[in-house]
């Protein structure tokens, strides 16, 4: 199999970063693309500020921000990534923005190259669909915080050639992750059940069974999750979870997919988790 070294990222935000980070710390060059120079400007001082935490948090995988941005080319075209050796799009949770980006793609890059789908529920097929290549497209749901998270979900498309796989198995192995093969489905198995129980603690918490605090405390000391279903909301973005949710319930016309009001009403006052200061918790002034 040919040799990784060059990896385009498409989408600068949250995931976008994460992504851009471990791929630094494992050594490969970035080519990192977004719609606008302001966007990019911005990156490159959360960059910054995201790799002090993660080496506070993981000492052993220590980067610096000029570290990160040595290694990567920042771009507003999304031409940069036509001669990378594999491209991971981490774009909004919605098929109407990932639409022109995968047709691009398939275009674009050389055929062969895997590109791999970083989303939380469309599914695989559709989006491989697209390029006009669908053995080239692979699922790979790497999880918040990028960094620090140790298992990548790989998803094998309808049309998913097994070289992509195992190329792309490969490659996570390179970054230092260990990943677990599975099926095209929305949502997958990750957010298929995390979505769902996210949703069903906003339900508890809109209908006064209990606090957000005591809520997610049942989850950490019963059940020994590092954090609760609405801090990890929170942690994800609620904009994110709002529009998993909704592609699930789209999906499969089922009702127990269905948003709670009160995850709509939240998303609609702008109070978007950890990355607007402000969830189901208060963040600002003690840091994000």
């Amino acid at each position: 199999m040919a040799s990784v070294e060059t990896v385009g990222v498409v989408g600068a935000g949250v995931m976008g970063r994460g992504v851009t980070i471990a791929l630094r710390q494992a050594g490969f060059s970035v080519i990192l693309v977004d719609r606008t120079e302001e966007i990019l400007e911005g990156v490159q001082r959360t960059i910054a500020q995201d790799a002090r935490l993660y080496t506070l948090l993981s000492p052993k995988t220590a980067i610096t921000g000029d570290e990160v941005l040595a290694g990567t080319r920042l771009h507003t075209d999304l031409d940069a990534v036509a001669k990378a050796d594999l491209v991971i799009e981490n774009a909004t949770e919605r098929f109407t923005v990932k639409r022109p980006i995968y047709q691009r793609l398939g275009e674009l890059v050389a055929p062969g190259t895997p590109i791999g789908v970083n989303t939380s529920a469309i599914p695989i097929t559709r989006l491989g669909g697209l390029t006009g290549r669908p053995e080239d497209v692979i699922g790979t749901h790497f999880m918040n915080p990028v960094p620090l998270k140790p298992t990548v979900e790989v998803i094998r498309g309808r049309r998913t050639s097994e070289e992509t796989i195992g190329r792309m198995r490969e490659f996570v192995d390179a970054l230092g992750k260990k990943s677990v093969l599975v099926n095209d489905s929305p949502g997958f198995v990750t957010n298929r059940v995390m979505m769902l129980t996210v949703n069903e603690a906003v339900f508890l918490l809109h209908e006064g069974v209990g606090t957000a605090e005591d809520i997610d405390r049942l989850f950490v000391e019963c059940f020994g999750h590092t954090m609760g279903p609405l801090e990890t909301a929170d942690l994800i973005g609620l904009d994110t979870v709002l529009l998993s949710i909704e592609v699930l319930h789209d999906e499969f016309k089922d009702s127990k997919y269905r948003p709670c009001p009160l995850l709509t009403s939240m998303v609609d006052a702008g109070l978007h988790g950890r990355k607007s200061g402000r969830g189901f918790f208060d963040y600002e002034g003690r840091g994000k």
